[in-house]
């Protein structure tokens, strides 16, 4: 008999341990959750703030345009590539005294070219920098080649970039409505998305960046990346919402819960996205001395930070406050008022809690029912069951 388990020992050795629950399943399952859309007034204050930071620089400051968009003068010369070329090539031109040549870019094609990008020079000008940058490579001066860029180039590419923005909008908005079917959904993903774009314009404003087609590619680029976070969280939305009517809950709460549900995967994709991004711009800025890599960094780091704040705290909260407008949710809000005030009628002791605390736990005015505390219907049912067991004897007594 010693060598045999009772069948308490032999269930308890079966049962395995319990793993502890993630973040991610606690907001998944809604044991842990944030109420995003009921603090909304907070979020749009904050964007609020932003936006005027923004506008304000754009109206101050101004955007910093390349010559690709003002017009200038572009030099190459042939050299082999150091970790001092930019630099020194950089400091030869702008020792020249020249007020055209204080805005120099200075950038390497491959290994062996160096290309430096000025304001339009006039004859003895360019005279004057293509002998500086002919020093400073080592070659005569009649090997830098020139050109000249008109600034109507620029507007052209400035007109092309606004057109595709337009009709990137319309062809986005009509896809969302067609593939939700819901018109507020598009109007929400299209305003979460200009508040990423006039926010991206913003920072380059402030930082002074110049302004080129390759900051026009990040722009572009950046409005792909906050839709497609914020067609994440309205998937979700849609799941929840599909049998609403059905439900004890209102667009808001549901809408709230898919937002804790895709919270840590937007959050995860954002960081993986960011970090190669910011070592794009920190290369561009600290080791190559500016270029294509700066400004393409700088407006996807910043446009992909704001996409996922925007998803978050902008698209979906402005989908609630739309939604709960609705003749349907109005009623369907009613609805849920008007059943909770009939229970509460029928059993008004059944929201009432005891804080009877169990043995060994906190205070009961902690957190009651995540402490183990006992409401009143349970003493209740309890009580009953410890009378059905005891005998008609005893309970005569």
């Amino acid at each position: 008999m010693s060598d045999q388990q009772t069948p308490v020992e032999s269930e308890q050795s079966v049962v395995p341990a319990t793993r502890k629950a993630g973040l991610a399943h606690k907001l998944y399952t809604g044991e842990v959750s944030y109420d995003f859309v009921a603090k909304r007034n907070r979020w749009y204050i904050i964007s609020a703030i932003a936006l005027a930071i923004a506008f304000l620089a754009l109206g101050i400051r101004g955007l910093n345009w390349g010559i690709e968009f003002q017009g200038g003068s572009v030099f190459q010369a042939p050299m082999h590539v150091t970790s001092t070329t930019v630099p020194d090539v950089r400091s030869a031109v702008e020792s020249l005294g020249i007020s055209a040549a204080k805005e120099v870019t200075v950038t390497t094609v491959g290994d062996n070219q160096v290309r430096v990008q000025t304001l339009a020079l006039n004859a003895d000008e360019v005279t004057t920098v293509k002998g500086a940058i002919a020093k400073a490579a080592g070659l005569q001066p009649e090997q830098v080649t020139y050109s000249l860029i008109g600034a109507s180039w620029g507007a052209q590419i400035t007109t092309q970039a606004v057109i595709a923005l337009v009709v990137f909008l319309v062809l986005v908005m009509a896809l969302i409505w067609v593939y939700f079917r819901d018109f507020k959904m598009s109007v929400a993903a299209i305003i979460a998305l200009l508040h990423d774009l006039v926010i991206t314009v913003g920072v380059y404003a402030l930082v002074g960046f110049t302004v080129t087609p390759a900051t026009m590619i990040g722009v572009l680029t950046i409005l792909g990346y906050s839709l497609y976070d914020t067609v994440v969280v309205f998937d979700k939305i849609r799941e929840n919402t599909r049998d609403i009517t059905n439900s004890r809950s209102t667009y808001s709460q549901l809408a709230n819960t898919a937002l804790n549900q895709v919270l840590v995967r937007s959050v995860n994709t954002t960081i993986i996205g960011v970090l190669p991004v910011g070592a794009l711009l920190t290369a561009g800025v600290f080791f190559l001395g500016g270029g294509p890599l700066e400004d393409l960094g700088l407006a996807l780091f910043v446009g992909m930070i704001a996409g996922a704040y925007s998803s978050i705290f902008i698209a979906t909260p402005l989908l609630s406050q739309m939604r709960e407008a609705d003749p349907d949710m109005v009623e369907h809000r009613e609805r849920l008022e008007r059943r909770a005030s009939r229970g509460v009628e029928k059993n008004p002791t059944k929201s009432r809690k005891v804080a009877v605390a169990v043995p060994g736990t906190a205070s009961p005015a902690v957190a009651p029912e995540k402490l183990g505390l006992m409401t009143a219907d349970r003493l209740d049912s309890g009580d009953r069951s410890q009378r059905a067991k005891q005998t008609r004897s005893q309970r005569k007594k």
